[in-house]
Order: C-alpha cells, then sequence, then structure tokens
C-alpha cells in the first residue's frame, strides 16, 4: 500500500474523529453494541436521525456495510478521496456511482500494560464475517479479535530491547511490542505483511517494526529477543480432505496441534537470557491421556534445547471435539444446515475420532529463560495434580493450571506477570527459604467464613480474590490465619511456630503444611515474597 495514501488517510481519519469513543456517541451505547454483535438496524436508524457527516459516512461505509455516493466519500476523506480509496483496495464500486467497503477499517480502543490510557489505532483487515456475509478467502487476514486482545492484555509491561511478534496478521500485536522496544514481526502470508505496514504506518510506529516473511522461526534464525508474543494459526484442522477451505489466519498446516508444539518446545531458544514468551494455543487430549501432560513435555523438550526455563500453562476451557468442529465451522462462514457446514463438521469429527481425540484444551503459555543459568532445584515436588504448586524438574519450573476465572478488567499483564515472578521463586525455594521468607498479602484477598447458625466454628473458610485472574480457594484454620498476618513484618517460620502454639498442632506439621501452601497461593496471586531492605 502507497505510504503516501496512508498518511492522507490518517489525516482523514483524524479530521473525522473516526474513534470508538466517537462511534459510540454518534450511535448511541445500544445502537452500538448491537452492532457488533451484526445487528446493524439500530445503527442504520440512528445515522438516518443524526444526518450526513464525514463520521456517519464512514460508519455507513466500513461498520455497517452500507453504499455510499462517490461525492459522499470524497467529502468524508477529501485527501484521499475516492480515487485514493480505490488504489489502497479500501472500497470497490458498486455501481457507477457507489461505493461498499472492500477491506475493513476499524477504529480500535486496545488497552496495553505500558500506557495508563488505552490507545486509539486503525487496523485495516479483511472484512470479518457480518461483514462479508459469505465465506472467507483463504489468505484471509483477520482484524483485533478477542483472542488478540487477550494475549495484549496479558503481556507483561516491562519494556524490551527486542521483541518478536510470531505470526503477526494485521499487526496489531507488532505495534503494542512497538510501544516497549524494537520489534520483528514475522508471517507466511505476504498479505498479512503488506496490511501490517500499513496498520504500522498509520499509528506512527512503522520505524519501529521489522517484517519479514516466513515460516514460524524461519526468518530470525539464530536471533534472541527479549519478549517473544504469538497469536499463532494454532486451529487443530482436519488433514486430508482436499476440498477443505484452508485460512492461513487460522490453519498452521500441521496435523493436530502440531504447529503449538512446535512455537512451545522450539521457541524459548530464541529467548535472550531473562526473556519470555508468551503464546495462545490449543491442544489436544488423546484417549487415555491429558493434554495439559503433553504440554509439559513440549516444555522439557524446549528446556533440553534451551537450558532451565520457568513456565506457567494456564488452562482457560477445555471443550470436546463436537462443539470445537462446530466453533471453527461457523468461523469460516458456514452456516448450520448447509451441505458446507455439515461436510465441515464431518471432517473434523472424522479427523478427531481417527486420532482418538477426547477433548481440547485452550489455553496460555508462558516461558521465560532465567536471567542467569538456574541452580540445581533445592526443592523438587512431586507429580502433582492440576492446579498445584510448580513441579521443578532438573532446574526447569513448570507450573500446570486449569483457571476459568475471570481475567482482572486492568492490569492483567502486571498482574499476571507478578503472580509468575512470586510463584516461580517460591517454586525454587527450598522448605527452609520458604520459611526464613517474609511473605506479604495481595489486598485483593478475601477471607469468606461459612458459619451454622449458634456453632461457634466455621464450617468452611475460602480465600479469594479477583486478580490477576478470579479464584477461591479452600483454607484450613491454619493456613487463613497465616495468611491474615502475611504483612511482610514476620517470617513464615515466626509465624509457624506462633500458630502451632495458638492452635495446640505440632510445630513441625504446622511449617510443612504453610510451606506447600504458600507455594500454591503464590502462583494463584495472593502472596508474595516481601522486599525488605538489606
Amino acid at each position: 500500500m502507497d505510504p503516501e495514501l496512508i498518511d492522507s488517510l490518517h489525516a482523514d481519519l483524524n479530521a473525522a474523529d473516526y474513534r470508538a469513543d466517537s462511534i459510540t456517541a454518534l450511535l448511541g451505547a445500544g445502537a452500538d453494541a448491537a452492532r457488533q454483535r451484526g445487528v446493524f438496524a439500530p445503527a442504520l436508524r440512528a445515522l438516518a436521525e443524526r444526518g450526513a457527516s464525514p463520521l456517519a459516512t464512514l460508519v455507513r461505509l466500513f461498520l455497517l456495510a452500507g453504499r455510499v455516493e462517490r461525492a459522499e466519500l470524497d467529502a468524508a476523506v477529501p485527501a484521499l478521496g475516492t480515487v485514493g480509496a480505490l488504489a489502497l483496495g479500501l472500497v470497490r464500486a458498486d455501481d457507477a456511482d457507489g461505493l461498499r467497503a472492500a477491506l475493513s477499517l476499524n477504529p480500535v480502543l486496545v488497552a496495553d500494560a505500558c500506557r495508563e490510557r488505552p490507545l486509539h489505532w486503525w487496523i485495516i483487515s479483511d472484512l470479518d464475517d457480518q461483514l462479508r456475509r459469505g465465506p472467507a478467502r483463504p489468505d484471509h487476514v483477520m482484524g483485533v479479535g478477542g483472542a488478540t486482545r487477550s494475549l495484549i492484555s496479558q503481556a507483561p509491561p516491562a519494556e524490551a530491547a527486542r521483541c518478536l511478534d510470531l505470526g503477526t496478521g494485521c499487526g496489531i500485536v507488532a505495534m503494542h511490542l512497538a510501544l516497549r522496544g524494537d520489534v520483528v514481526a514475522t508471517d507466511i502470508s505476504e498479505r498479512a505483511l503488506m496490511l501490517a505496514r500499513a496498520n504500522a504506518r498509520l499509528a506512527g510506529l512503522e520505524q519501529r517494526i521489522e517484517f519479514r516473511l516466513g515460516d514460524l522461526f524461519e526468518p530470525v534464525s539464530g536471533e534472541q529477543f527479549d519478549l517473544v508474543l504469538s497469536n499463532p494459526p494454532f486451529v487443530i484442522t482436519p488433514r486430508g480432505d482436499g476440498d477443505a477451505p484452508v485460512y492461513e489466519y487460522r490453519d498452521g498446516g500441521m496435523a493436530g496441534d502440531g504447529l503449538a508444539e512446535r512455537v512451545v518446545s522450539e521457541g524459548p531458544a530464541y529467548l535472550a537470557p531473562g526473556g519470555t514468551l508468551l503464546c495462545l494455543a490449543n491442544w489436544e487430549s488423546p484417549w487415555g491421556s491429558n493434554g495439559l501432560e503433553r504440554v509439559r513435555g513440549w516444555i522439557a523438550a524446549a528446556a533440553g534445547a534451551a537450558g532451565p526455563l520457568d513456565a506457567w500453562v494456564i488452562e482457560r476451557d477445555r471443550v470436546d471435539p463436537a462443539q470445537y468442529a462446530e466453533t471453527w465451522a461457523r468461523d469460516g462462514g458456514a452456516r448450520p444446515g448447509t451441505a458446507e457446514f455439515e461436510g465441515l463438521m464431518g471432517a473434523w469429527l472424522d479427523d478427531f475420532t481417527t486420532r482418538r481425540i477426547t477433548a481440547i484444551g485452550l489455553g496460555a503459555i508462558r516461558v521465560r529463560r532465567p536471567a542467569q543459568a538456574a541452580a540445581a532445584p533445592m526443592f523438587a515436588a512431586a507429580e502433582e495434580s492440576h492446579g498445584a504448586a510448580g513441579t521443578v524438574v532438573e532446574g526447569t519450573v513448570v507450573e500446570i493450571d486449569q483457571a476459568a476465572g475471570a481475567y482482572a478488567g486492568d492490569g492483567l499483564g502486571a498482574g499476571l506477570a507478578a503472580a509468575f515472578d512470586a510463584g516461580v521463586r517460591a517454586a525454587r525455594m527450598s522448605d527452609a527459604e520458604v520459611l526464613d521468607t517474609h511473605w506479604l498479602r495481595s489486598e485483593s484477598v478475601v477471607e469468606e467464613r461459612e458459619h451454622t447458625p449458634g456453632e461457634e466454628a466455621p464450617r468452611a473458610i475460602r480465600l479469594t480474590t479477583d486478580r490477576p485472574i478470579a479464584r477461591r480457594v479452600a483454607a484450613d484454620p491454619l493456613i487463613a490465619a497465616a495468611v491474615g498476618v502475611c504483612d511482610g513484618e514476620l517470617s513464615l517460620g515466626r509465624i509457624a511456630d506462633a500458630l502451632a502454639t495458638l492452635l495446640e498442632v505440632d510445630a513441625d506439621a504446622a511449617a510443612e503444611a504453610l510451606t506447600a501452601g504458600f507455594r500454591e497461593l503464590a502462583w494463584l496471586g495472593m502472596l508474595a515474597p516481601a522486599e525488605r531492605p538489606l
């Protein structure tokens, strides 16, 4: 796309105040919410009542799949003009005088942990399903979806000298990384890179992003990065049906979860000391096995190549094969009841049945290469059940977590980074070091007690938090009392001794129980080692 035309477009969008909050003000909150669900009638009614304006023209054209006259578009984008919009491929002729959107041009308001206020950007991508009203093209470039927003919100807030966006798509993740440091953005799709370059120029960030064409880590062979983010084409797609559509944005071209496996097992070798890889992924559970344990194996393979690692796997959901197949059959534009939809469902279910897949996990994987070589672990946990404290094996920490609770609305990236740091530190401590540590309770922790009327002791005690992930865990009186006094003043050992006397329990048993409990609560973001002056 012509850079000078992109600059003209930027000037016109700015002048029209084509921004998310302005659009909501124009349409009204209810009509704008309906528009985002694909229901356009309330928004069209609101536009008819508001009268003509550059903003109204852009909304009708790019957000409501409407037709506009060439003269209307010339008035809305005077610097670019209809000729420039056609040259960029933003619009197509509908008839002699009319135009319709050929690409999506969306104002986005996305929060980033590096900035106090949300950022206003414009993103060019292919038309989404509600505007396209039909199947996507094979080289479809997605805009900013829920998964992308989730990845961005989970990113650590710290600056990073060198960043990698693996599979950049429309470029939105690379643009956020450019707020932290210099960026390399890769993709196997030339068309995706073209749109990503345009979006970076619209945001004034093109000087901080280098775009490279290639498959996975091939374009960055031999390089290392401080932060790697990836929302890769991880969708598990049946192989072998030559008539089934293949969409580059979601299909990595490998059997099963092979694409996610490669990202996780190969990616850590591209991390600089202290560097972090964060990716979204899907993983399969074959009959008789657990998908999360397979992911643990991917991390073990990565550690074999890159050295000791710190890793946190969060499974947000687990779905059955039929539910998974339906989601992605719909995503391509097929609708239930059509021959296309039934054919896609059949292909997916045949693939899952042949490979004996019983469930698919959906979540995020965070891997860090320690800044210094990890020492031989002083603590090694037994194989834990999912959600228990992190395991240390041959210097590598792995926490396997099933967490369906809501994410914090703000500060999620910082909260997850802090919980990761606390969990890893606790996992790498010996039992004696855990007891010697002064712990600090998060301000978000709340204690709930359930009483039966007339009884002195509570029937149940629970500790809850709403950040970084909403959690609710059972606690016994010992754990609850210890957490309650964690203000950083006393070591856990002194707290354990005092509570053992107060509750009349064995001191060694109390210390053992608190050591295990605090390791787990650290991963939940409820506790962290206090930073005490020397």
